[in-house]
């Protein structure tokens, strides 16, 4: 009986070869790259490439070696004007057959998060999607763009600025009150 891939790009693990290395080199057509783009909420997304090889680490365990390389546009977190970012990252994930997944609600964050268990399939695009999801920069700025200081407040109000906020700014003063004018304390 034959298994249907979860994607054209998966390779079954049982079809690799032990002693020999799977290269594979990904440039998804325009139509997935325009979905990825959308589903990152990029404002555009060029020269997606996912190049490298699979090979078998000890008896049972896959390791995946490749680059991600990927050009996109994203508005800038202060000014909203379009700012572009290279990327150009190594990928590594070692899918281990005897994965342990702590699944416990207050686990501590494994400090190795390269590895992940092995299943039927291995999919370089779904994994090439996830590198490239943690390689988008999460506050991108525009050369020069500086946030100002904000201040919001109801009108006719006076309005509470940053160093209002801090709370030992307003100890000066109050000491300064206490002090008496001829220096007697």
């Amino acid at each position: 009986m034959k298994q249907t891939p979860p994607s054209d790009t998966a390779l079954r693990v049982a079809d690799l070869a032990q002693n020999a290395v799977t290269s594979f080199s990904l440039r998804p057509d325009t139509a997935r790259t325009k979905q990825i783009c959308a589903e990152l909420r990029l404002s555009d997304l060029r020269k997606l490439s996912f190049t490298g090889s699979l090979r078998a680490e000890g008896e049972a365990d896959w390791r995946l070696e490749a680059v991600l390389g990927a050009t996109i546009v994203q508005p800038c977190g202060v000014t909203l004007e379009p700012v572009t970012t290279r990327i150009d990252a190594p990928v590594t994930r070692l899918f281990q057959r005897d994965f342990i997944d702590v699944d416990a609600p207050e686990a501590e964050m494994p400090e190795d998060d390269t590895t992940e268990a092995l299943g039927r399939w291995i999919d370089p695009a779904a994994v090439m999607t996830e590198a490239l999801v943690l390689a988008v920069p999460l506050y991108p700025r525009a050369p020069g763009a500086e946030l100002k200081e904000a201040v919001f407040t109801e009108p006719g109000k006076k309005p509470m600025r940053d160093e209002d906020a801090k709370p030992f700014a307003g100890l000066a003063g109050l000491r300064d009150q206490l002090e008496t004018p001829d220096g007697d304390d």
